[in-house]
């Protein structure tokens, strides 16, 4: 059976109707945790549409597929196991983590590479080849995820501190580095196959740096 946009674009709804009775969920047995991770992973996925009625800004289906999976698996992954209190696909699950992790970085990285292509289009001041490409992807990934770590342990402390918790957590130092790992994978991801998905978006950017003429 091939999947089609229509199918890509029903499987988004879908996704999103998850989401928000996670976020329901959330609400109805006072989980904190999950209502800011699954309100956070529902408006997310709401951006495309904004961008498209705001700015005629379109992203193809499944861009917006990757993107709603991305923050499905994270919203999901907050979510208490039935019966068991504490325990989330995130710690009940080994791998939940390091996938979402790679999902999640390789947004990043789509960014990154959108942006980078968009201004190699634009001008002929710069140039960036593929090779420059692949290691600007790598060290910009590496860099964020470093940063997101950082984000990670103080919002972790603060929602300690103020009695929320489930926001985010980390493991120790054994998982932020196998979180960095995993980010990297994200990155080689978009290196890969970034120009095959994103040439449009970074065509569309690359449109809005341009001038406007009167």
């Amino acid at each position: 059976m091939r999947f089609t946009t229509e199918r890509a674009a029903l499987l988004v709804r879908v996704l999103q109707l998850v989401m928000f009775a996670i976020l329901i969920a959330g609400v109805w047995y006072g989980r904190p945790g999950v209502v800011v991770n699954g309100g956070v992973a529902l408006l997310v996925t709401q951006l495309p549409a904004l961008f498209e009625r705001r700015y005629a800004f379109t992203m193809n289906e499944m861009l917006v597929l990757w993107i709603t999976l991305s923050m499905f698996l994270h919203a999901f992954g907050t979510l208490p196991l039935p019966g068991l209190d504490f325990l989330t696909p995130y710690k009940a699950v080994w791998w939940w983590d390091h996938v979402t992790h790679a999902f999640s970085s390789s947004l990043v990285a789509a960014v990154g590479y959108a942006t980078a292509r968009a201004l190699d289009v634009h001008t002929d001041a710069v140039n960036f080849p593929p090779a420059f490409m692949f290691v600007y992807l790598l060290l910009f990934m590496m860099a964020f995820g470093v940063i997101w770590e950082l984000l990670e342990f103080y919002i972790g402390v603060v929602s300690q501190i103020l009695g929320i918790p489930g926001i985010l957590t980390q493991y120790g130092l054994e998982d932020t580095i196998l979180d960095l790992a995993y980010d990297t994978v994200g990155a080689l991801l978009v290196a890969t196959i970034g120009s095959a998905y994103l040439a449009d978006v970074s065509d569309q950017l690359a449109e809005r740096l341009s001038p406007r003429t009167p």
